[in-house]
């Protein structure tokens, strides 16, 4: 009899530091994911992402990262988003659920509106509201989103399934899930 399938048989996080560190090794600890690769600018950071089994391999080109992805999680500032997506586009699947961990969703959806044109059906808006002090792949750990909020802010033009898939991952993190609209995520924090 063959395994069953992981929720998410390929992740990609861009941005490998305590927030993408830390849902890499709760999803990886939830046993709900195949292969993590690992994408950002500070190629020490993830070779010890590797190193601590955060991240399966990695790659500094974000576009190359992304390949074949299934999920993709945009896990950097919020100034970085727009050239991260905007890199990423040609080269994600048809079917690649992409979603943000930034603080800000208008800003966020106002990005993907001007790369795409609109908002694609497989983008998810989120904001986990958890963190520390420490920053980077050596600070992240698996629990760091037990007992937290993670708001999402799906859009109406977002499809049920990617936004069931990204509640389910933020769900095996142990946080708890609710969403919000844009505007009132942004009014509220």
């Amino acid at each position: 009899m063959a395994a069953a399938q992981p929720l998410i048989p390929r992740l990609c996080v861009i941005g490998v530091g305590l927030i993408g560190g830390s849902l890499a090794r709760a999803i990886r600890q939830a046993g709900e994911v195949g292969e993590v690769v690992g994408a950002g600018r500070n190629e020490d950071n993830l070779r010890a992402a590797v190193r601590l089994g955060v991240v399966d391999r990695y790659d500094t080109d974000p576009a190359r990262a992304v390949a074949g992805a299934d999920v993709v999680v945009v896990a950097v500032p919020l100034g970085a988003i727009e050239p991260v997506l905007r890199a990423i586009v040609p080269s994600l699947s048809p079917d690649a659920v992409v979603t943000d961990v930034g603080s800000a969703k208008g800003s966020v959806v106002a990005d993907v509106e001007r790369i795409y044109g609109h908002v694609p059906p497989n983008f998810v808006p989120g904001h986990p509201i958890a963190g520390t002090e420490k920053s980077g792949v050596e600070a992240s750990f698996a629990t760091l989103f037990q007992r937290r909020r993670v708001i999402l802010t799906p859009l109406a033009e977002t499809a049920a399934a990617a936004h069931r898939l990204i509640r389910r991952m933020w769900e095996l993190t142990g946080a708890e899930v609710v969403d919000m609209g844009v505007r009132h995520h942004d009014a509220v924090l």
